[in-house]
């Protein structure tokens, strides 16, 4: 009764903590506010969140079985399914989710302020991100380790299903290919990044070597000696990018691009536990490590949030960073760190085929998401604790900025900001960098904030442009994970696509079917990469302005296959916990999809970007970033293609989510039977901690299925 008490005193100080922080934040009024205000109201939301929503999804709403064996015990084949220790997984699934949306997202929407980001990362991870994580994690988990578009087929029926299927893949290579770019610019002509990240391969090896054969079980041994060798390779990345190896170390972006698709081709068709899962594990330490060590600074430097509690940008959207006013957009340049699409293609790719037990859905599910979320609050105040004017001057198109530190001075001014000349190239030389204006993209931006937080804690102004370096390194690090995870994901993808035609095909386990899907899915990211790299207004480039909301669209997918499973379960009553995050992220991205199309603002609008250049080309004159004539033409030929795929892709989440509500009419009213794809129930044999336990003998506890079983 005492321990009762005691427990229930401890949330309710935690709650009313959090609102204390809360009402901080959302009453100041033109004073300043601490950064430790933001992150402890987070920490809060994230621990309540945690203990009492996600347990109720946990044990009402999909009632997790541990006494039910998982694919991952039932076809384990040593290559795609093998029950993983749920520390290594829970590495694996952060690792791979976690890649540059919860890094730049919150740094671009800094633009419109530092509340309007806060709220939507927080609640929004908390009642939409998590739930989908964890949801698609469960629902794929039942179904043998299914991919969503093959769950959206099977579930939702045969024309929202083919919509899905072209949707997904179509979305994935994309996002793939974007994700990609961001790697290869931040490791080209870095000589710290290249060795740190490629230490990382035989590193990862022989952890995986190391956990299977020499000591199977030793997690924490084998997580020590990973920490300490990732820990030497950057500090040897420091030491090589200061010495004579620097040239040799250093490579174009044509060479990172084509080490890049070499490497995601041969992770995708190694076994998991090789190298895919323990580089994902190592790689979060550093990245989990990183964030708290943020954290520790901003509690011990107590830095202000200079950015304003909201800006104009916000309402009249015409913010410099993007257009646009704060709804849709900013729950759309945000993405990740709140509610990600992509996330539901790792939690029915590789993460279901792995997971030992059912009840571990809420801790690598919704607790992977969490931290991501994290992440992205950490991002947004490190932009947030900038000078506003430097964050404009660093973010703001370079044509609006001129070449000069006092032609970015004058034009920030233009943006209701000041920043004086000497202070823009105080800035630059801190971090070591000749000049800092118009580094646009979010990145340099985040690695200027974590760099002044983290010399206000180790080193001061003279460690500064250590730290800055370091935090590229880190950014393209955390980036990398999503590449590797996300092939994988799309040759999962593309063999449950051409196992409908050909039935061997669809089995991950036959090599000459997984070494096509993924010669498939690298080909295709990898084609568009390339274009990108070697062609500012080509490849990948071409799509880029496409990347958030295809995202969100992505994830509307992910909860409408949610939310028809939890009616045909018979949960009608839970449907909500589903279908709300649903119609807010449907009412979100169709809405940014209308006004990418239809919006008359060329800085908006794909088709009024198209006229414009159109316009422009017509009258002899150079138009945006265009260089020449052959420019202008580019940007016609990619504003019209963005605009097509962006009708195209709205088109087929419409298609999709209308044929799901056919669906869920005709079950709702009796007309319809519920008939799932849902795996048989077999008796697990492993206990909470994933190792094999005796079987019971034949007969005993008849009448009951036996076994484990854990709601915590």
């Amino acid at each position: 009764m005492g321990n009762g008490l005691g427990r229930w005193a401890i949330w309710i100080g935690v709650a009313i903590f959090g609102a204390i922080c809360w009402g901080v934040l959302a009453l100041s009024r033109g004073e300043t506010v601490n950064a430790a205000w933001l992150l402890f109201a987070a920490l809060a939301s994230y621990a309540i969140a945690y203990r009492f929503y996600a347990r109720f999804i946990q044990t009402k709403v999909l009632e997790t079985d541990d006494t039910r064996a998982t694919p991952a015990e039932r076809l384990n084949n040593g290559r795609d399914f093998e029950p993983m220790d749920r520390r290594v997984l829970f590495g694996h699934h952060f690792a791979a989710i976690a890649g540059a949306g919860p890094l730049v997202g919150p740094v671009l929407a800094a633009q419109m302020g530092f509340f309007p980001g806060t709220v939507w990362i927080i609640f929004g991870v908390i009642l939409a991100g998590a739930v989908q994580d964890m949801t698609t994690l469960f629902f794929s988990m039942r179904r043998n380790g299914k991919t969503l578009g093959q769950m959206a087929r099977e579930e939702i029926g045969p024309v929202g299903g083919v919509a899905a299927l072209i949707a997904v893949l179509s979305i994935m290579v994309i996002l793939l290919a974007v994700l990609a770019l961001v790697v290869v610019n931040a490791l080209a002509e870095s000589p710290w990044g290249a060795f740190s990240l490629l230490m990382t391969l035989p590193i990862a090896l022989f952890m995986g070597v190391y956990l299977r054969f020499l000591r199977p079980g030793r997690v924490l041994e084998v997580s020590l000696i990973g920490v300490g060798l990732l820990l030497l390779a950057i500090v040897g990345g420091g030491y090589i990018d200061a010495s004579q190896y620097a040239e040799a170390w250093t490579f174009s972006g044509n060479q990172i691009t084509f080490a890049l698709i070499a490497y995601g081709f041969i992770a995708s068709v190694l076994p998991v536990w090789v190298l895919l899962a323990p580089r994902d594990y190592l790689s979060t330490f550093m990245k989990i490590g990183t964030i708290a060590l943020l954290a520790v600074g901003i509690a011990l430097t107590l830095p202000v949030m200079q950015m304003p509690r909201a800006t104009e940008f916000a309402f009249n959207g015409q913010g410099p960073v993007f257009a646009g006013s704060l709804f849709p957009f900013v729950f759309i340049t945000i993405a990740c760190g709140a509610l990600s699409g992509f996330h539901a293609l790792v939690a029915s790719g590789t993460t279901p085929k792995l997971i030992q037990k059912e009840s571990q859905v809420r801790f690598i599910g919704y607790g992977a998401m969490l931290m991501e979320s994290f992440v992205a609050v950490m991002a947004l105040i490190a932009a947030c604790t900038l000078d506003p004017g430097v964050y404009f001057a660093m973010n703001a198109p370079p044509a609006a900025l001129g070449d000069t530190v006092q032609s970015a001075s004058q034009a920030v001014q233009g943006f209701g900001f000041s920043v004086s000349p000497e202070t823009l190239q105080q800035t630059a030389d801190n971090v070591g960098e000749d000049s800092i204006i118009g580094r646009t993209g979010g990145a340099p931006t985040l690695a200027v904030g974590i760099s002044a937080i983290f010399s206000g804690l180790i080193g001061g102004a003279a460690l500064q442009a250590f730290w800055y370096h370091f935090a590229i390194m880190f950014e393209a690090l955390f980036i990398l994970t999503t590449v590797d995870a996300g092939t994988r994901v799309g040759r999962f993808m593309i063999q449950d696509m051409l196992g409908n035609v050909y039935r061997p095909l669809g089995r991950t386990s036959w090599l000459p079917g997984n070494i096509l899907a993924s010669a498939l899915i690298v080909g295709a990211w990898g084609y568009f990469l390339y274009v990108g790299v070697n062609d500012p207004l080509g490849g990948i480039n071409q799509l880029f302005p496409l990347f958030g909301i295809a995202n969100q669209l992505l994830a509307a997918v992910a909860l409408t296959v949610g939310t028809t499973i939890l009616i045909k379960m018979g949960k009608l009553k839970y449907v909500w916990v589903t279908l709300l995050p649903l119609a807010w992220d449907a009412s979100v991205t169709l809405t940014a999809s209308y006004l990418k199309i239809f919006s008359s603002d060329p800085r908006m609008g794909f088709f009024a970007q198209r006229s414009a250049a159109q316009e422009a080309l017509a009258n002899g004159e150079l138009y945006g970033t265009a260089q020449s004539a052959e420019d202008v033409q580019q940007i016609i030929t990619n504003s019209t293609v963005d605009g097509i795929l962006s009708v195209l892709f709205a088109l087929l989440i419409i298609i999709i989510i209308a044929d799901a509500m056919r669906v869920w009419a005709g079950l709702i009213r009796g007309r319809k039977q519920p008939v799932m794809s849902e795996a048989p129930w077999e008796e697990s044999h492993l206990d909470v901690d994933g190792n094999a336990r005796d079987r019971e003998p034949v007969g005993a506890g008849s009448g009951s299925r036996g076994g484990y079983r854990s709601d915590e």
